[in-house]
């Protein structure tokens, strides 16, 4: 009896794990849906066929304020949405948690910043954000026109808030869509994210 039940327990485990696991670069993305700060829908679905960026972002975080102060980040966007890229910034802090600010906080947030992505998008209940395992912010994932998962982790291999150390950064994310655009295999598809923990 003790047998059977530690192999049903060990079955069940195991199928729990499998219904949590999240995607991993040459996995098929999963598809979501959130609202925008002005509470207009976005889902995944409607961008197939384009190459996705999806960047978790927190404004009140000190490694965020390094990539968008330093005009970083808002470079990037405008740089890869000139190509067609479309770029989700998605906030997953609970509500009323530290980095969920109010619809006209964030909107000045990204007229300071110059900020310029697709849509920004609230996910107060953590529930995209664990679905992606999203775990920092930054945490930086990229979707191919067919809608596999090319890249995720870190926007560069420099782990520091520290904006002086952009310049000698190697942007995997910029890296990995140049790549995959020239028919090139993404060298780095993963790598350790960081910043501050995401306020589920």
């Amino acid at each position: 009896m003790k047998t059977r039940l530690a192999l049903l327990f060990a079955l069940v485990s195991a199928g729990a794990l499998s219904a949590f696991a999240v995607p991993q670069p040459g996995d098929i993305a999963p598809n979501f849906a959130l609202p925008d700060i002005a509470g207009q829908k976005y889902s995944l679905d409607q961008f197939k066929g384009k190459y996705v960026v999806l960047e978790w972002n927190n404004p009140e975080c000190p490694f965020v304020h390094k990539h968008y102060d330093s005009g970083n980040m808002p470079n990037l966007q405008q740089e890869e949405r000139a190509k067609g890229v479309v770029w989700l910034t998605i906030n997953s802090a609970n509500t009323n948690k530290q980095g969920d600010e109010p619809p006209a906080q964030i909107e000045k947030f990204l007229h300071t910043t110059h900020a310029d992505p697709t849509a920004y998008l609230r996910d107060q209940d953590g529930s995209v954000g664990r679905l992606y395992g999203a775990k920092t912010t930054p945490d930086m994932y990229i979707i191919n026109p067919g809608g596999k998962l090319i890249y995720d982790g870190a926007i560069d291999n420099k782990p520091t808030p520290d904006p002086a150390d952009i310049p000698g950064a190697t942007n995997y994310v910029r890296a990995a869509l140049d790549e995959s655009m020239s028919g090139k295999p993404v060298a780095v598809t993963t790598s350790r994210p960081y910043g501050c923990s995401i306020k589920y």
